[in-house]
């Protein structure tokens, strides 16, 4: 079978396509024949040895997959061979065939496309989290989402709205602005491309503080950092709560911690992959509600580009440029 490796610390253009080993069920494990693949921040970070988790070389990137069952290990009971499933994987997810734990496998109804099933688990689930569990985001409330026709930025919107709170989107181009309100956005502002000098940064917390309104915002959802961040900070209302998702737009975030003290606020982080791994029923329990929303029509991924697994390193370079709106999506044929 087929892999895109990472054999050497680099960007995009260091993966290499080679023929591999096809996997076997070990116990507790199943093998996906997989036919989708979402691409996601941390793949461009993870080939770089810049994520949380730097695993072993050669690894393949692509952290969630959709495909079939194709065999399961001893043990396995809640999957079983032919099985539609949906997978967080960390890694290894860009490849034909991929064996895994069992556990992190959920089945998807037929009427679910394997793209759509590619897309879901890992936008969806970190925004979830992060607005109800770290959040606690509340009908009528006021959401800044920061990144917003990102893949989680996207989903946050969407969310954000489902829960019934007052979604106001910030993108980087008026056509990133423009999908977020088409996905439930009430409304949105468009962010200058820093660096930002100090009058800059000022410029850009008088934006944001335009777009929230005189009360700011209850919550703020930061998947971006940067210089975005002391500025989105300024705009949050009384008691808020600003949810660290992570850094696309590059550095970290240097905050001074006055501002928490003067706005009475709270810096959430949002680690939804580590949080899985120490709630497992919790975890569960959220899936259901998801695919629950995605019956109901109230989520959808937004695919905007389709990769093959031949050009899949050009779909992480894609999603490095910042230029990606929504989902891509690897295809297996």
């Amino acid at each position: 079978m087929k892999a895109l490796l990472s054999k050497a610390v680099g960007g995009p253009e260091t993966l290499v396509l080679e023929d591999v080993a096809a996997p076997e069920a070990k116990p507790g494990q199943a093998v996906v024949q997989v036919k989708a693949i979402g691409v996601n921040f941390p793949d461009v970070l993870i080939i770089e040895d810049k994520y949380q988790f730097k695993p072993e070389r050669p690894f393949a990137p692509g952290g969630e997959i959709s495909g079939v069952v194709k065999s399961v290990g001893e043990g396995v009971t809640h999957v079983k061979p032919g099985d539609r499933v949906l997978g967080n994987t960390g890694w290894g997810g860009m490849a034909e065939e991929l064996a895994l734990e069992a556990g992190r496998l959920v089945k998807i109804p037929d009427a679910m496309p394997f793209d759509d099933a590619a897309a879901f688990i890992m936008t969806y689930g970190t925004s979830w989290h992060a607005l109800k569990d770290r959040a606690n985001l509340q009908p009528g409330q006021s959401l800044l989402v920061l990144g917003a026709a990102g893949g989680v930025g996207l989903a946050a919107v969407e969310l954000g709205k489902a829960m019934g709170a007052t979604v106001i989107a910030a993108a980087s181009s008026q056509e990133k602005v423009d999908l977020c309100l088409s996905r439930g956005a009430a409304s949105g502002v468009v962010y200058p491309k820093g660096p930002f000098d100090r009058d800059g940064q000022k410029a850009l917390g008088a934006l944001f503080k335009g777009a929230t309104g005189p009360n700011g915002a209850d919550v703020i959802y930061d998947a971006i950092g940067d210089a975005y961040a002391e500025p989105a900070l300024r705009s949050i209302a009384w008691e808020g709560k600003y949810l660290v998702v992570g850094f696309a737009a590059g550095e970290i975030p240097k905050i001074p911690l006055n501002l928490a003290l003067l706005k009475g606020c709270e810096i959430v982080g949002v680690f939804w992959g580590a949080w899985v791994g120490k709630n497992p029923d919790k975890h569960r329990a959220s899936v259901a509600e998801l695919m629950q929303m995605y019956a109901d029509g109230k989520i959808k991924p937004y695919v905007s580009e389709r990769f093959t697994l031949a050009d899949a390193s050009k779909a992480i370079a894609h999603l490095a440029s910042r230029k990606a709106m929504g989902k891509v999506v690897v295809t297996v044929p």
